[in-house]
């Protein structure tokens, strides 16, 4: 059978919101209002072949679909991914993934013939803010995502940036010291490297040698060290935990001061673990930030939690895709 769709008069519209992660990937059903009816999650097998991971995909959310409690046609399927193209319907050589290349279009075709859209994961949450969330209504914005790395997606002109190649707004690979710490990405210095959960955790690391600042988390190791926990004790007091947040929003608001100089946004939504961090992360970076604006862009920015719920999140932004078309 091609198509999963059920065309039953009366019935609700969804759209399947994927989001692949290099642990899980979240999926689930999206009706046009944004309230995800279902959704669930599946081990993504990172070192298996794609193909392997969608007909895996192909099965686990057409047993979902089959759950859902009223009649729906399906009539998208939204895909958020590392290094997605969305241009090509591609996924070029994700980190933490051993795929190379794949033309999701092509695997996806072999069992649907429903529209398909892929971005990578920040431009999906991008599109589910301005659908769904926070930045319901506008039209010029960046959404930065701080999780394991540093994602974002940039809307101007009530459109979503692709750039030329399908690649543009990879802010968490701009970079903050040439010289500086070793990225993920094979360089020095990025955003990425500083201001997500993984750069939270190395300047906890580099705090507790280079200062002699009393902490808890000089008794955790670097294995089991978390943004959540850091947070945790930032809260509880910690004075090193604290300096940890004041310096990863020190850098951010420096590289968000640069980001609104190119393309003066509405505002700037921050989500993901380290933003749910509150005001331990939004002070310094909103400080940060309008110390290092250009004089004509201070007081302007707003900076603003996301509205998603973060469980759901990256499913609904993966749906936008199929909304917005």
């Amino acid at each position: 059978m091609k198509s999963m769709v059920r065309n039953m008069e009366g019935s609700k519209q969804v759209v399947l919101g994927v989001d692949i992660g290099g642990t899980y990937t979240k999926f689930g059903y999206v009706d046009r209002k944004g309230k995800c009816l279902a959704n669930a999650s599946m081990p993504t097998n990172a070192h298996q072949p794609a193909t392997q991971f969608f007909n895996r995909l192909r099965k686990e959310s057409r047993r979902l679909f089959n759950s859902l409690p009223q009649k729906c046609e399906w009539i998208g399927i939204g895909i958020g991914a590392p290094n997605a193209n969305f241009y090509k319907a591609t996924i070029e050589n994700p980190p933490n993934l051993s795929w190379k290349f794949v033309d999701v279009r092509a695997e996806l075709g072999k069992y649907y013939i429903i529209p398909l859209a892929i971005t990578n994961d920040a431009n999906a949450a991008a599109l589910g803010e301005m659908i769904f969330g926070a930045a319901k209504g506008m039209k010029d914005f960046i959404v930065i995502t701080l999780g394991t790395g540093l994602g974002s997606g940039i809307v101007a002109n009530g459109r979503l940036i692709y750039g030329a190649d399908g690649f543009a707004g990879e802010i968490g690979h701009t970079t903050v010291d040439p010289n500086g710490r070793q990225c993920g990405c094979g360089r020095r210095g990025c955003l990425e490297a500083y201001c997500s959960a993984t750069g939270l955790c190395r300047t906890v690391q580099e705090l507790i040698c280079n200062t002699t600042e009393p902490s808890e988390l000089r008794k955790v190791s670097y294995e089991d060290l978390s943004a959540k926990m850091i947070s945790e004790c930032a809260l509880r007091g910690d004075r090193l935990a604290k300096q940890a947040f004041e310096t990863c929003g020190h850098i951010l608001g420096i590289k968000l001061a640069d980001s609104v100089a190119h393309l003066s946004p509405e505002a700037i939504v921050l989500s993901g673990g380290v933003a749910a961090a509150g005001k331990l992360i939004f002070e310094p970076t909103k400080r940060s930030l309008e110390e290092h604006l250009f004089p004509i862009f201070r007081n302007k920015v707003k900076l603003i939690p996301s509205r998603l719920t973060e469980s759901n999140a990256a499913i609904l932004g993966a749906s936008a895709l199929i909304w917005n078309m």
